[in-house]
């Protein structure tokens, strides 16, 4: 494990910016390194607000998908709206359909077998739309590579509008109207929605015919704030003015699926971390082990009672989904000491009986233990079907583009992809990614890292720190948890080991003569030694507040001790 504290930024900035919010350096310095270098940067950030949402007309081709849904509506037409079956996709759908049956019948929903069909527009999709009369199809977080389909879609009369957030490639699908604020030619001042985050500005386009403020899309952002947590995109600009305002509705009157998945977990109040672990998955599970319209059907649902029966099943697939995940990656850690791979660049493994669901979740599991690009495959048809992860700083679509030769298809982010492949290419691909990996990823980066933003004293951590903190909230990528790192540190004989298999580490902690905090390390029971007899350690954490009888206490999440 590398610890890595981050470059601290020019001392001018950050006096500055110290001076003018009058706060601490060091609370300047995680502003500024979160790109927070003037006053009004430090208002926008700490006081999100609606009115900084902008102008969905500003995307490429709002006009034109609006001007079409409108010409719809006007004549008639049966409009289906198509996802993909994940939470980014099932919440986009959610979202758009529910929106537009306020004011029109005529709307269908479609999210493709994950299994028949598999990622994206299907032909099967389009041509269920062909035989049940459907001329316009919407398609949310997927569609920005179809081109065939949508070629095939017009020949049978049916128009697209494609609402998508992943990177394009060289051509465009010939739709009505491309949304998609990472094209070339999109000027939108923001490019990291997530594909509800691109449904949402359709929707706001659409209420400027009707009169609609912000307002009146206020509670929709619960799905908005669900998908951006879910979907890991940065949790700036945009981003987190909707999942700050999300997470209220989410909190204070939530739609009845969502309430309902809540109202299971018996959690009084939710944050982003929340959504991410638990409502997030939940939802999932449904496109993972059955089908992701069981997820739509929640997500629409307005009575309470059918939501919480919806509620139910899906809890039961999640806990099937948890099962059937632990046991493949049993079976993916045998196959890699197997095959004799520990030393590798990447992992690469196959499993033709592999639920296709939970290969994503196995991926990232293995990545725990062999810290490296990973790709699990299983059969999918007559094709081998993979999900993909990557570790911090590689970008393994670029891999997977260099080896394109070897893949039928591919698609993704960064950090996360899917492909498939011909049976007779899996072993020749194998070794052109590991290849294309050795060539190319830094020793660093094979080395889990954290960053560290700050190093203090246990004197600075105050209940104005903490409070905040809270302001900086709702967190993740490119706005995370802050982590502290304080030397000198020592147990005041209290270090014991919870959990199961004495896998968690519980702590009484002081620095010279501060006042003692708690201190829980998740996973980090076998560091025990370091703490006894009053030896001196350093420790990397984040301060949590922790609440017991109703008492709220400052506590430390360790994250790392040496």
């Amino acid at each position: 494990m590398r610890w890595t504290i981050k470059p601290k930024p020019a001392e001018e900035k950050i006096k500055n910016l110290a001076q003018e919010l009058n706060v601490e350096d060091f609370v300047a310095t995680l502003l500024v390194q979160r790109g927070i270098e003037t006053f009004e940067d430090a208002k926008n950030f700490f006081r999100p607000s609606l009115a900084h949402l902008h102008d969905p007309f500003l995307m490429k081709d709002m006009d034109k998908a609006v001007a079409r849904i409108e010409l719809a509506i006007a004549n008639e037409e049966n409009i289906l709206v198509f996802g993909d079956y994940d939470v980014d996709g099932t919440t986009a759908v959610s979202l758009v359909s529910s929106y537009l049956k306020t004011y029109y019948p005529n709307i269908a929903t479609y999210i493709p077998d994950r299994y028949a069909e598999g990622y994206g527009i299907s032909f099967k999709g389009i041509d269920f739309a062909d035989d049940n009369g459907f001329t316009l199809i919407i398609a949310l977080d997927c569609g920005i590579k179809s081109i065939d389909h949508v070629a095939y879609a017009k020949e049978r009369s049916i128009d697209f509008i494609i609402c998508d957030h992943h990177r394009p490639g060289i051509t465009l699908p010939d739709a009505v109207a491309v949304l998609d604020p990472k094209r070339d030619d999109c000027s939108y001042p923001y490019d990291e929605l997530c594909g509800c985050g691109v449904g949402f500005k359709l929707i706001q386009a659409l209420g400027n015919n009707r009169n609609q403020t912000i307002d009146d899309f206020i509670p929709y952002l619960d799905l908005v704030a669900t998908a951006i947590a879910a979907d890991i995109v940065p949790m700036t600009g945009e981003n987190r003015v909707l999942a700050h305002f999300g997470l209220q509705v989410i909190n204070s009157d939530p739609r009845p699926g969502i309430k309902a998945l809540i109202h299971q977990i018996k959690k009084q109040s939710l944050d982003i971390t929340d959504v991410v672990f638990i409502i997030a998955p939940r939802i999932n599970a449904a496109g993972r082990l059955k089908h992701g319209n069981h997820a739509v059907e929640l997500l629409t649902e307005f009575d309470f009672e059918q939501a919480q029966q919806f509620a139910s099943e899906i809890e039961q697939y999640n806990s099937d989904r948890k099962d059937l995940d632990k046991q493949i990656t049993k079976e993916g850690l045998l196959q890699i000491e197997n095959n004799d791979e520990k030393e590798r660049f990447t992992t690469v493994i196959y499993q033709e009986d592999w639920h296709k669901g939970v290969i994503g979740i196995v991926a990232s599991r293995l990545i725990e233990t062999y810290y490296r690009p990973t790709l699990v495959f299983t059969k999918s048809g007559d094709k081998y079907a993979a999900s993909a992860r990557s570790v911090k700083g590689f970008d393994v679509y670029n891999a997977l583009e260099a080896c394109s030769q070897h893949l039928e298809q591919f698609g993704g982010h960064m950090y996360a992809a899917g492909m498939t492949l011909k049976e007779e290419n899996y072993s020749t691909f194998k070794e052109a990614f590991e290849k294309q990996v050795q060539e190319t990823i830094h020793p660093d980066m094979l080395i889990p890292e954290i960053e560290i933003d700050s190093e203090i004293d246990f004197a600075d951590i105050t209940p104005k720190l903490t409070r905040i903190l809270k302001q900086f909230e709702p967190f993740g990528p490119q706005n995370m948890t802050p982590v502290f790192l304080t030397k000198n540190v020592k147990d005041t004989g209290y270090a014991k080991k919870l959990g199961g298999e004495d896998e968690h580490l519980k702590l009484f902690v002081k620095q010279n003569n501060s006042e003692g905090i708690s201190a829980i390390g998740f996973g980090l029971g076998n560091k025990i030694d370091l703490t006894t007899n009053q030896k001196a350690f350093e420790a990397v954490y984040c301060i949590d507040e922790n609440e017991w009888n109703g008492k709220i206490s400052i506590q430390l999440r360790l994250k790392n001790i040496r």
